[in-house]
């Protein structure tokens, strides 16, 4: 990329930030919202016999500031997620997450934990997207949420195009205890636009949303909308680095919080006798 190119690339980013920052910061007063693992997941897996760490943190700025419910109030939480995730073979990988919170008054608290297997197409089949498709079930507590026992079903699908990195990832939900049972399955659509700035550093844009059940969406009001301005930085394929910016633009949602995410891959070479073949296969 010459100067000129760089230069208007730049010129262009600020000109989309600028007015999006404006125009959210000047949003209405917000309510809770579950944030414990905000991501947007990429279609590859962790690879095999390799361990993927990531640690997910945010703090909420504004939030909910009163007790609705069985629910904590948002306002000036921070919220830590350990994610582990095992990579099977060079398609199919298991996550593991334990979230917590800790909450003005209420100190730190254990939320829950979640399991989540994932699978891809692999590279031979020279799709020209990646894809991938990940499930995950889990428990969190009725202080943070009303629906206790989740399953999510999550498609993911990406493409690099050039510098420009687009994903898209048109997760179902479903409740299976709580109030959210009578919604049925619930469409939370979450998507991704990055721009590789430099070699090392990408600036983008990551979306989320809750729009409700599937059969007929919320109100506006009534639903969860989230757009995060982030960057990511890249020190190679072994970690992960994400930092952004999240800005509430319904009053369902917190107006504003920090997120980041810091990961490390390890590979792994397990002992002989306790090595795994494929899963329909007995060990060896």
């Amino acid at each position: 990329m010459d100067f000129d190119s760089a230069r208007a690339s730049r010129l262009f980013l600020l000109s989309v930030y600028a007015p999006l920052l404006f125009s959210c910061f000047c949003s209405f007063p917000l309510c809770a919202q579950e944030n414990f693992e905000i991501q947007v997941y990429g279609s590859r897996t962790a690879g095999r016999r390799c361990i993927m760490t990531e640690l997910h943190s945010n703090f909420t700025f504004s939030g909910s500031r009163e007790k609705k419910g069985s629910l904590l109030p948002t306002q000036n939480s921070l919220h830590e997620t350990v994610e582990i995730t095992y990579g099977w073979n060079d398609w199919f990988e298991t996550g593991f997450y334990i979230f917590t919170s800790r909450n003005p008054g209420y100190g730190w608290q254990w939320v829950g934990d979640h399991i989540r297997p994932r699978v891809r197409v692999p590279d031979s089949w020279r799709w020209p997207v990646g894809v991938s498709l990940s499930t995950e079930i889990g428990y969190q507590r009725p202080a943070f949420s009303e629906d206790t026992w989740t399953w999510e079903i999550r498609p993911i699908l990406d493409k690099k195009i050039g510098h420009t990195y687009l994903g898209f990832n048109p997760v179902l939900e479903r409740s299976f205890h709580g109030p959210g049972v009578r919604d049925g399955v619930v469409f939370s659509p979450n998507f991704k636009v990055g721009y590789d700035v430099t070699r090392r550093l990408i600036l983008g844009l990551e979306y989320y949303g809750t729009l409700g059940p599937v059969t007929g969406f919320n109100s506006l009001r009534d639903q969860q909308q989230q757009i995060l301005p982030v960057m990511d930085l890249n020190f190679g394929p072994d970690w992960e680095f994400n930092l952004g910016i999240g800005l509430g633009v319904t009053r369902s949602t917190d107006h504003l919080l920090v997120k980041a995410i810091f990961g490390r891959r390890f590979n792994v070479a397990l002992p002989r006798r306790v090595r795994l073949g494929p899963w329909w296969q007995a060990p060896r």
